[in-house]
């Protein structure tokens, strides 16, 4: 029995395994370049065989990518086990923190996929269309929430919009900038404005017209807190 095999019987074996391949990948896109660079190579790279590799990613690009599901995954909890009176704006800033951590975690490796997606097209639009499942998520879940307000839906994908982009816009500065240890707070203290930007809770006198004000206006001023992509 292999070394590897070994390694994959338990959860911490199978996490380490993970964070070896990805690891390789990385290093291998970044040295050789992404379309010289095989999964045999990647496997190779790692220790284990090709089986082993699809036995964690379904391809190549999957192997640079953050690990996504559990991010959403996060989300979804946090949503599931809030309390019903919680405010809105306090819940969705909470639920989109819990993303940060998994950056956070490694931040050199953070800064290196982050390099990657900018350099190579096919992993830049693969996470771009990853943006859209976490739209997707919160808007679900608040949709949810606000299922007796008559602008619910609205309210839901305005707040869910919102805050995507938000949270995108702080994790990518501080990416930017190398991810400095001591800028994650600033990150996070850019990515919570946004709670100021969002419509009210479900009330009377907050209608249509109002929502799409306060979008309008959140827009206007994300954009111009944001400093230009490097």
């Amino acid at each position: 029995m292999t070394v590897a095999a070994r390694r994959g019987r338990s959860p911490e074996g199978r996490a380490e395994v993970r964070r070896d391949l990805v690891a390789a990948a990385v290093e291998l896109f970044l040295v050789r370049g992404y379309e010289d660079t095989t999964v045999d190579d990647i496997a190779a790279a790692a220790g284990v065989g090709r089986r082993t590799f699809f036995r964690y990613f379904r391809s190549k690009e999957d192997a640079i990518s953050p690990d996504h599901e559990a991010a959403l995954a996060r989300i979804a909890e946090v949503f599931e086990t809030a309390h019903p009176t919680e405010p809105t704006a306090t819940l969705v800033l909470r639920a989109g923190e819990t993303v940060f951590d998994i950056y956070a975690d490694d931040p050199r490796l953070s800064v290196e996929r982050y390099r990657l997606t900018h350099e190579v097209p096919v992993l830049r639009d693969r996470e771009s269309a990853s943006v859209d499942h976490y739209r997707r998520l919160f808007t679900r879940y608040l949709r949810r929430r606000f299922a007796s307000d008559p602008d619910g839906d609205l309210r839901a994908a305005v707040i869910g919009a919102a805050v995507v982009a938000a949270h995108n816009l702080a994790l990518r500065a501080w990416l930017g900038a190398g991810a400095p240890e001591d800028g994650m707070e600033a990150c996070r203290g850019r990515f919570r404005r946004v709670a100021g930007m969002l419509p009210g809770e479900p009330a009377g006198g907050d209608g249509l017209h109002a929502v799409t004000q306060r979008l309008e206006q959140a827009v206007v001023r994300l954009e111009r807190n944001t400093p230009p992509a490097p």
